[in-house]
């Protein structure tokens, strides 16, 4: 392939990415797909960390990537959930309105020695899109909102020794947020509020992956913190003389993944692992208006989440393997403070299928993930607008595919 054919490759790849438009949600607002090949394996390959995904699960896997690589895709969420609000003896069914949604992930790494590679990657870890009628019973907590987030990660791996290796990362990570909802304030009539704001924060990740043999790998990685300061504006509607500047923080949560990789024969390779979600840090969200309104400010109290996920993977042929993952996770958002901010039930199932074709130096990966929700009731939420509600999950959908090629 000449030179001009593999730019256009590149060219295409970075297209994929720039196509990208607000994501969806995952377990909280975090999203763990960052790969076709990941995606069918439920995130499974933090031990594994043998493709380009080992950027975002595990940076130190990156020592296995020989020479140069590169891949892109993206990630397409179709998210089905319904609330049914009860207020007094009626019940109004609302339906979250469906719309596809989108997440990019680009990565590419380089040998630059016998014991060091160095890789970048660019991928949305946060993402949040949600709307609802605007006459909705809901709306005085929230009517639409969407959070963004594009995290560039240049990365660094040193294979210590044949079978022990390092990796680190920084997180320079793009943060935007919107919200609407409808306001109920004293003296005045109710007023739409239309809120935007976005921001810059810094982070970083650490990896380690132990490959004692072909058939055993274990790997563990870890992603700090990204604290957002938030500069943006607010609109009210109808009276407009609040227009202003508004302002808030946020702290993005961190995580630890883990992984143990078995090959119990030469095609087949089965991980287990697990990754943790430090959300005990949204406390509480504070947004300050430079007009009358002062502070607005909402308790939010969410608690840590576990996520185990397994994942198998059988080479059928030399140009094909076939995946499948299971992955269960609970949600943070607890029930006293529970929102339709996101609009979560208690537990989710996520099943997964997938299968990669290569074809000389080129990968096509394709996965399917199927995500059931448990209902869950919520009666005495203490937040601003919430009514008794049935969150009722039904089926939501991730459709993932990534090219890569290797030089």
């Amino acid at each position: 392939m000449g030179r001009k054919s593999r730019w256009c490759i590149v060219l295409a790849s970075l297209g994929w990415l720039l196509a990208g438009s607000g994501p969806g949600y995952g377990s909280g607002f975090a999203l763990y797909e960052a790969g076709a090949r990941s995606s069918s394996l439920a995130g499974a390959v933090v031990a594994r960390a043998d493709d380009l995904s080992a950027i975002f699960y595990n940076p130190a896997g990156l020592v296995q990537l020989p020479k140069i690589q590169i891949m892109g895709g993206f990630s397409t969420f179709i998210t089905g959930a319904e609330i049914v609000t009860h207020l007094g003896p009626a019940a109004t069914t609302n339906h979250l309105q469906s719309r596809a949604s989108f997440a990019p992930h680009f990565f590419a790494s380089y040998q630059a020695s016998e014991r060091v590679w160095l890789g970048l990657g660019l991928n949305s870890p946060f993402g949040l899109g949600i709307q609802y009628q605007s006459n909705w019973p809901g709306r005085f907590n929230v009517t639409q909102a969407a959070i963004q987030t594009l995290n560039l990660n240049p990365t660094i791996a040193v294979k210590v020794t044949d079978y022990f290796s390092l990796g680190a990362g920084l997180d320079i990570m793009y943060f935007k947020f919107k919200l609407k909802r409808v306001l109920p304030l004293p003296v005045l009539t109710p007023q739409a509020l239309d809120l935007q704001g976005d921001s810059w924060g810094l982070g970083f990740n650490l990896g380690v992956l132990l490959k004692p043999a072909d058939y055993l790998s274990l790997g563990v990685s870890y992603r700090s913190q990204v604290r957002q300061h938030l500069d943006g504006g607010a609109r009210f509607r109808p009276f407009s003389a609040l227009d202003g500047d508004a302002s808030g923080a946020i702290i993005l949560p961190d995580m630890v993944m883990a992984g143990i990789m078995v090959r119990p024969m030469k095609r087949l390779s089965v991980e287990g692992g697990i990754i943790w979600t430090h959300w005990d840090l949204f406390k509480r969200l504070d947004i300050k208006f430079s007009n009358a309104l002062g502070t607005l400010s909402e308790a939010k109290e969410w608690h840590n989440t576990w996520r185990g996920q397994l994942g198998v993977e059988y080479q059928a042929w030399p140009w094909l393997d076939l995946r499948a993952g299971y992955a269960f996770e609970n949600e943070p958002m607890p029930d006293k403070f529970a929102d339709y901010l996101v609009p979560t039930t208690d537990r989710r199932h996520n099943f997964s299928v997938g299968t990669g074709f290569r074809w000389r130096a080129m990968t096509l990966d394709l996965a399917y993930i199927m995500v059931l929700m448990m209902d869950r009731t919520v009666n005495n939420s203490q937040a601003a607008g919430v009514l008794p509600s049935d969150f009722q999950g039904r089926l939501s959908h991730v459709v993932t595919m990534s090219v890569g090629y290797k030089f």
